[in-house]
Parts: C-alpha cells; sequence; structure tokens
C-alpha cells in the first residue's frame, strides 16, 4: 500500500504522498487526525479525541502532573486507553504484544493471542489481589502512532457488553502532532479548555458548578 518515492520527487513532497497512502489504507478507526471520521460527540484531550456518550464516566491516568491515558468506566467495564508515538514506516503492536504477554506471564498470570475485530490481540488472565481477572489488550497501528486499548470487568469476556468499548475504539481520533518523537514515547494529553477554567475558579476560590467530570484515574498497573 505503501508506493516508492519517485526520483523526481523532493523528500517533503515524498513524505506528504506517504502520508496520504497510509490514510487511504484505513478502512475503520481508531482515526488520525487529518483523516476524515465519524460525527459524533467527543472530548478533546488534545493527543486524543474520546467519544462520550450518556452514562460514561470517564478518569484520566496520571504520570506525575502529566496526562498520559484516560479510563471510560460503563457499568460493570472498564476501557483504559493511551496514545503513543511510532516509527512512520512500521508498526509497533507486535513488539508490544509479546513485552506484554512476558509480563503478565512474569507476573503468575496467562496470555494467549487470538484475533479480534482489531486483528490478533491479547485474552489475559492477570492476578490482582489474589484472584485472576479477565483482560484484553488490543493494539492498533496508526501512522506515525500506536493506540494501546485495555478492557477488564465484565466486557473482558461478554461480547455485548464488550461491543459498546469497541465502538469507543472504533470512534477515537488520535492528534499525533508533527514535533518530533521517540516511537512509544507518551502522546500527552490536556484537560479540555472548559475543564481546565473550571479548575482554575476552582483553585482561585471561585463559587462554581461543577462542570469537571474527569477526576485522576485509577492506577492501574502498566506492563512492559
Amino acid at each position: 500500500m505503501f508506493g516508492r518515492r519517485r526520483r523526481e520527487e523532493s523528500p517533503a513532497v515524498a513524505e506528504e504522498v506517504e502520508k496520504v497512502e497510509q490514510v487511504q489504507a484505513r478502512e475503520s478507526g481508531p482515526w488520525d487526525s487529518g483523516e476524515p471520521c465519524s460525527e459524533r460527540e467527543r472530548v478533546d484531550l488534545g493527543g486524543m479525541r474520546l467519544p462520550v456518550d450518556p452514562g460514561f464516566e470517564v478518569q484520566l491516568n496520571l504520570a506525575g502532573d502529566h496526562i498520559v491515558g484516560a479510563v471510560i468506566m460503563v457499568g460493570e467495564s472498564a476501557l483504559q486507553v493511551h496514545a503513543f508515538a511510532a516509527p512512520k514506516r512500521n508498526g509497533i503492536w507486535d513488539e508490544v504484544r509479546d513485552e506484554l504477554a512476558e509480563g503478565v506471564k512474569g507476573a503468575g498470570g496467562t496470555a494467549e493471542e487470538r484475533e479480534g475485530p482489531f486483528g490478533v490481540e491479547l485474552a489475559a488472565q492477570v492476578p490482582a489481589d489474589g484472584v485472576a481477572q479477565p483482560v484484553r489488550y488490543i493494539g492498533v497501528d496508526g501512522p506515525r502512532w500506536f493506540l494501546r486499548a485495555v478492557i477488564s470487568g465484565r466486557a473482558a469476556l461478554d461480547a455485548e457488553a464488550a461491543a459498546t468499548l469497541e465502538g469507543v475504539i472504533r470512534d477515537i481520533v488520535v492528534v499525533r502532532g508533527d514535533e518530533p518523537m521517540a516511537p512509544k514515547e507518551a502522546i500527552e494529553l490536556r484537560l479540555p479548555p472548559e475543564a481546565r477554567q473550571a479548575m482554575e475558579q476552582q483553585a482561585a476560590g471561585g463559587d462554581v458548578p461543577d462542570l469537571n467530570p474527569f477526576k485522576r484515574g485509577p492506577e492501574i498497573a502498566e506492563l512492559r
């Protein structure tokens, strides 16, 4: 799907052609910010536009003071998503999947590959408080980015519950940006402007309604 560089093309033109061909090769989401996607209400988190529906609870994962991921809670199920930079010419899901499987097994759990709606995924049993918890690890290689999704709770085993969260994954928009980033470097997220404004007013002692639906997310251990 990727065209070879023509001799008469400048490097800049060739790079733009390659980006267009990458976008054209994608038939479903998650989407890159440079390609058309379905109309749906999304929360703008800077590096990611996250679909939201009534009944969703959104939490944010923090690394220090930086927002690096988000968690959507729906009933008894959870979806955790992180976006990372990736090389221009090849994906990293195969490598990341091996690392995840090794980490799960090293922690005393089990992990096996299976075919899912987004391609090969990991079906794992992860020890938590002495009990094995079912978890699905999903990876999607996009244009210069990689999206990792983790489904846990009821949706890890129940197809009907999983369909809602799989729909969220399909409608995520990743905003990679043009700045240089190392492979596997997290694409940093940020609060929407209205949420930041509400937090600033609250910090200043202002009497404002609780407009911020976000809070620090659960510290879900990352297996690398």
